[in-house]
């Protein structure tokens, strides 16, 4: 059997959106319910890295019966700073980007510490599709079928010791490759960290893929964090290195602005941003806005977590 790596999918070749959203209606119908209970796991499989295909199976606790945002719209307006400032050049820059091989260094204040490649983390772990929104701060979202595991799993798996507190992400620093870091928009490599807590909630996914897909570069190829209920920024791509810490660590886009981007940023639409309003959002697509939800629409799952916090003051 013929394998294609990630780099030999055609965009024809790809599950076309239409036909996507259609499966989803039918699944979720009375007569589609019946047939997915005969039919549980669903299972698919793309290409994968190191010439292992990828498999996953769809996790209906995080679907939804909003529109899914477009495979084009999703992998065309981006934010990647390492292949550009615009939302549109990352789609064309990234694609200079070498994602195999790739590995993980994990180090700091774990049991196992070491380098994990991508090919046995993706053996390791069981992918599922989980369909969460996406928000970002310049006021715009998504809606997104993401590929991936839950943190939570990889870190039970290095077993952090009792000085963990934090949990810091490092993206890749390759400015030969990614030319935006030949600017000094940010202090390079792009840092980004969570609570020990907020790192282990259920909802927190290492994400590898999207749409049935692996990873598109510009979206953060190959291993990328997804947090739903917080701003954009805060789902860092592309990560070669995740640190356990006692210490709070500091964000690229604290460390450049701290007035404007906290650690936390959460999702609220009561805090706004020093220079625009965060109560409302444009779905990308959509022409007119929406409320933009407590925590993104997840309040329900993650809302504890900040239980006695003056969110105002810990944005």
């Amino acid at each position: 059997m013929l394998i294609k790596q990630a780099n030999d999918i055609l965009s024809s070749e790809i599950t076309d959106q239409s036909v996507y959203e259609e499966r989803r209606r039918f699944m979720t119908s009375s007569i589609g319910l019946a047939v997915a209970a005969s039919l549980l796991p669903i299972q698919s499989s793309v290409a994968g890295y190191g010439g292992k295909p990828l498999t996953f199976n769809k996790n209906s606790q995080f679907d939804t019966s909003e529109d899914l945002t477009s495979y084009d719209k999703i992998t065309n307006y981006n934010n990647f700073y390492e292949f550009g400032t615009d939302k549109y050049t990352p789609a064309k820059n990234a694609q200079a980007l070498t994602t195999d091989p790739w590995s993980v260094q994990i180090e700091g204040e774990v049991e196992k510490p070491g380098l994990l490649h991508m090919e046995d983390i993706l053996k390791q772990h069981a992918i599922e599709e989980r369909i969460y929104r996406l928000r970002c701060v310049e006021r715009w979202s998504m809606v997104i079928p993401w590929l991936g595991f839950p943190l939570a799993k990889l870190i039970k798996q290095v077993k952090p010791t009792s000085k963990a507190k934090y949990v810091q992400f490092e993206t890749l620093h390759r400015p030969s490759e990614m030319n935006g870091q030949k600017r000094a928009v940010l202090d390079w490599p792009y840092i980004e960290g969570l609570r020990i807590d907020e790192a282990m909630n259920p909802l927190t996914i290492l994400a590898v893929g999207l749409y049935g897909e692996v990873m598109p570069k510009q979206n953060g190829a190959p291993l990328r964090l997804v947090v739903p209920w917080k701003y954009g920024y805060k789902s860092i791509k592309s990560i070669v290195k995740i640190r356990f810490t006692d210490k709070e660590p500091v964000s690229s886009w604290t460390k450049v602005a701290p007035n404007e981007y906290g650690f936390y940023s959460n999702v609220n639409p009561d805090v706004d941003h020093p220079r625009w309003s965060q109560s409302k959002e444009r779905r990308i697509g959509d022409f007119l806005k929406r409320d933009t939800l407590p925590f993104n629409g997840y309040a329900e799952q993650v809302a504890s977590l900040y239980h006695g916090m003056d969110l105002k003051k810990y944005y």
